[in-house]
């Protein structure tokens, strides 16, 4: 009688590359900003996108938004000045400020290195998570540079 080879079975598992995790989602605008959302604690990360830090070049200084700063969509939230430009930052959500991004004091490349992660400038309660429907998925971010 044959042997039967032992049944051995691996987990499948699946590997995401949206932004999406969790109830995070990441909204763009066209001005180059982002937005991280949780929807559990409704804050929203902001930072500006890898094409705006291309554009820029070398970050050599960040003003970021006070705490508790009350801030309308489109309302400027700071600015990133660079070795070749100085750009406003603009906040993509209305809502309070309630962190800035402090390691970005002593360490503005961050925003170079890591815009979408470690170089993130701010954090923002919302006030009108409803704003979010008007800002551009990635995909729709991304068509827009072509």
């Amino acid at each position: 009688m044959p042997r039967l080879a032992p049944t051995f079975t691996m987990p499948v598992r699946s590997l995401q590359t949206s932004r999406t995790v969790l109830g995070v989602k990441t909204f763009y605008t066209p001005e180059h900003e982002w937005v991280r959302y949780d929807d559990e604690s409704n804050i929203g990360t902001i930072g500006i996108t890898n094409h705006a830090q291309e554009s820029l070049g070398d970050v050599v200084y960040i003003e970021l938004p006070q705490l508790e700063l009350e801030a309308a969509r489109g309302d400027q939230i700071g600015s990133v000045e660079s070795v070749k430009a100085a750009s406003d930052i603009y906040s993509p959500v209305s809502g309070i400020v309630v962190a800035s991004n402090v390691d970005l004091d002593d360490q503005p490349g961050l925003v170079n290195k890591s815009p979408l992660g470690d170089g993130w400038l701010a954090q923002i309660k919302l006030t009108n998570p409803a704003e979010l429907d008007e800002l551009l998925s990635e995909e729709a971010y991304n068509a827009s540079l072509e």
